[in-house]
């Protein structure tokens, strides 16, 4: 049967089984072409990785450079504004000492009229002027108060006999309407002196 095969081919078409020179030559070729494509496909692929490589390295560089710069730029304004609160704060001491020289010029025009030395001398040292009798204010201890002590303020004092000047008016209109019959004794007694007691 299998010569049967053989010898019934017609002569001249070539075989389409798998044997044959022709066969081996096309799988050859066949062979060859895929290996040509798995190779164009694998350089394809190694071009691929190494664009996306290349790509992710430059990437890598740029994120790194952009990284130097951020931290640059932020040591260079922190710096920047330390420096501005360092300079405020020169400015303003600059103010304060500005500020103590005009208190200080205006005191040395002070010094400079008599009457204030002659007012500082009393103050300060209790000097007097000729035939001035002075006075030493002292405390309720009987101590003398110093020159920076200061004495209250007699306004924020009540006195107990005061009145309002019209309260005053009406009185006297009153008295001199029906004046005293008896007339009241003094709050305190004066006492004459012994010599005039003697006499």
């Amino acid at each position: 049967m299998a010569d049967e095969r053989r010898t019934s081919r017609k002569p001249g078409r070539p075989t389409s089984g798998r044997s044959g020179p022709r066969y081996a030559e096309r799988l050859k070729v066949e062979r060859k072409l895929a290996a040509r494509d798995r190779q164009a496909a694998l350089d394809r692929a190694r071009a691929e990785h190494q664009k996306k490589s290349r790509l992710t390295g430059r990437a890598a560089i740029l994120v790194l450079v952009l990284a130097v710069l951020a931290v640059s730029y932020a040591s260079s304004l922190r710096a920047y504004l330390q420096q501005r609160t360092h300079i405020e704060a020169l400015e303003s001491q600059i103010l304060e000492r500005e500020s103590n020289i005009d208190d200080l010029e205006k005191e040395k025009e002070r010094w400079q009229d008599p009457s204030y030395v002659a007012q500082q001398a009393r103050a300060r040292f209790g000097y007097v002027a000729k035939g001035e009798t002075p006075f030493v204010v002292v405390d309720e201890n009987g101590d003398p108060l110093d020159a920076s002590a200061e004495l209250g303020d007699t306004s924020t004092l009540e006195d107990p006999d005061a009145q309002v000047w019209y309260e005053d008016a009406w009185d006297s209109m009153k008295i001199a309407g029906n004046p005293p019959t008896k007339v009241r004794a003094p709050k305190d007694e004066i006492q004459a002196p012994k010599e005039d007691l003697d006499e």
